[in-house]
Parts: structure tokens; C-alpha cells; sequence
């Protein structure tokens, strides 16, 4: 979602099993090749991915992973075509997306909670969802964005239609200094930039007003055939991912160093700061990271029947699996 808050043709045959008995790969053999797609600029929901690759545990798999950049129509579609093998999704899309029979299935929740919310400068005044009467939302343009806002307004009989929707093609503090007064954020990432630039702003958490609203926001997806006729393949992709994903909940200040020195370009700082918040709420209270509940997928998918974000239900079992993740 949140996306372009964001084809590379790639294939993969079964990762290699010989090898020592460490499971590391031994001296020339040859490496399955493997694209991630992400879902937007790489931030500290993907620090996971970039520990696997760089402390070597994908290798250690058999694996050759290259972390790729998603082109303008979204790493979904990528995904679902096989032109990259995984990749970065959300709940909410590959819902949307199973109801018009895109083969693209869910494999881990990257963070257990969802940790987006609506979130305005403190001085737009934006306290509870009644305060959105009047206002103007910067988004980009899915119907569910008006769908979840006109949700938490009804419990305070607040009327969405007094809402301006406006999309947005700007970061949060230049839209809000400019022409909106509230948008949807991670608060791992630009709820931290804001702390870090002394910007105020009041945070509406959406899993705070329902709880259908607590689905997973980032997911590592994959499609179908990929499942069907490479399992090993998926097992071995996500052994590595998990290793990696626990490297950050164990060791946040190296995994953000990590990060750091695989895309220079990013704040440094925001990368500490979001990489310190983040890290415990990978897991949270779930038995193991990465772990997905039929609850939180029926629930939501219902939500979205309900709210006519959904022409129709889809099989919520057929859009998620924890197969894939070890023990």
C-alpha cells in the first residue's frame, strides 16, 4: 500500500543442496539466482533482506539475491508474472489483487502489528477522526484509503464528504507545509524523521479504531507457480529471510549499519533511529517472526466486503501461508 511508497525478468532453478554440512556452499558452486522486488525506496522494513544478503546466510542457502528497485507499476504485478521471484507487498493489495485472480501469495508478515496511522502537523489541529472534517488528505488515490478514513469518522458521526482528497505526489512535510493537512505514514520511518526534525505531529494509529485494521503492512510475497514448482526454492529463500529478520530483532544498531553502507544515500541517521524503533516490533508478541493468523487475513478481507472496497470475498487461506517459515 502507501505505494509508490514502491520489469526485471528473473528465473530460478532449485537452489543448490550440496554442500557442507553447515549448509554453506561449497568452494564453486554455482548460486541460484534470485530477485526481491521492493515495494518503494529501501527503509528499515527491508533490513531484513539486506542482513540475509550481506551476512551471507542467503549464500550460506544456496541462493544469489539481488535486491531490486520496483518499476513504475508496482512490484505486485512483478511479482504475480514471475519477473522477480519474491518480493514486498501488503495485506491489502494482495487481497485486492486475488479477487481479480493474480496468483500472488503472502509468505511472512515483516512486522507483526501494523504500525501505519494518519498523522498531521500539530498544528492542523488533527486529534481524533472527527478533526478530519474540513481538512485535506494527501493520498494516492486507492479506494480503501477512503474506505478505512470514513470508517474511523462514522464511530465519531463525522462525515467522510467533508473531507477534500487530494493525491499527492510529495513527502509528507513538504505536502503538509504546501497543500494537505494529514496523509497515511509508517511511523517507523517518517513518524521517526519527524521526532528527528522536531516536527510535532499528532498520529492516529488505524488498528487503534478497529481491529480488523491491524493487518500486515509490509509482507514477503511470492506466486503461485513459484510455490507449486519450487518449493525448495521458497524454503530456502526464506530460511536466509528469517535468519536475516532476526539478525535485525537481535542486533539493531549493526543491522542499520548494514543498511546504511548498502544504500549510501539514505539518511544515516533516520536509518539508526527507525532501525532502534522497528526492530522488537518485527516479531512482537508472535511465536516466531514472520508468523500470520487466518483471523487477521478473514478479518480484514471481510472489513473490506463490507466497507465496498471488495466487489466480492475471496479464499483468505489460498492468500497467505506459513509453510515456508522454519521452525
Amino acid at each position: 500500500m502507501l505505494a509508490a511508497m514502491l520489469c526485471v525478468a528473473g528465473c530460478g532453478g532449485s537452489p543448490q543442496q550440496e554442500g557442507g554440512a553447515s549448509g554453506e556452499p561449497e568452494a564453486g558452486e554455482k548460486l541460484t539466482p534470485v530477485k526481491v522486488v521492493l515495494d518503494w525506496t529501501p527503509n528499515t522494513n527491508h533490513t531484513g533482506l539486506y542482513a540475509a544478503r550481506d551476512k551471507g546466510y542467503y549464500a550460506e542457502h544456496g541462493l544469489d539475491v539481488e535486491i531490486i528497485s520496483p518499476p513504475e507499476t508496482g512490484a505486485d504485478q512483478l511479482i504475480a508474472s514471475g519477473g522477480a521471484e519474491f518480493g514486498v507487498s501488503y495485506q491489502e493489495s494482495i487481497t485486492q489483487a486475488r479477487l481479480q485472480d493474480v496468483p500472488i501469495v503472502s509468505l511472512a508478515a515483516v512486522i507483526q502489528h501494523n504500525t501505519s496511522g494518519f498523522a498531521a502537523p500539530v498544528d492542523k489541529n488533527i486529534k481524533t477522526p472527527a478533526d478530519f472534517e474540513g481538512k485535506r488528505y494527501g493520498g494516492w488515490g486507492n479506494p480503501v484509503e477512503e474506505a478505512v478514513i470514513a470508517s474511523l469518522m462514522q464511530q465519531e458521526n463525522a462525515d467522510v464528504g467533508k473531507v477534500e482528497f487530494i493525491n499527492s505526489t510529495t513527502d509528507f512535510f513538504t505536502g503538509t507545509a504546501q497543500d494537505i493537512d494529514f496523509a497515511w505514514i509508517f511511523y517507523a520511518w517518517t513518524g521517526i524523521e519527524a521526532e528527528l526534525r522536531d516536527v510535532e505531529i499528532d498520529m492516529l494509529y488505524v488498528k487503534d479504531y478497529s481491529e480488523a485494521l491491524d493487518y500486515y503492512t509490509p509482507v514477503l510475497a511470492t506466486n503461485e507457480k513459484m510455490i507449486a514448482e519450487q518449493p525448495e526454492l521458497v524454503r530456502a529463500f526464506m530460511a536466509a529471510t528469517s535468519e536475516g529478520y532476526q539478525y535485525a530483532i537481535e542486533h539493531p544498531e549493526e543491522a542499520a549499519e548494514l543498511l546504511i553502507e548498502a544504500e549510501p544515500d539514505l539518511n544515516a541517521e533516520l536509518v539508526r533511529a527507525s532501525q532502534t524503533w522497528l526492530s522488537p516490533r518485527y516479531q512482537d508478541d508472535a511465536p516466531r517472526w514472520g508468523e500470520q493468523k487466518a483471523t487477521v487475513w478473514s478479518d480484514y478481507m471481510e472489513w473490506m466486503f463490507e466497507q465496498g472496497v471488495l466487489e466480492g470475498r475471496i479464499d483468505t487461506e489460498a492468500a497467505y501461508t506459513n509453510e515456508f517459515l522454519p521452525e
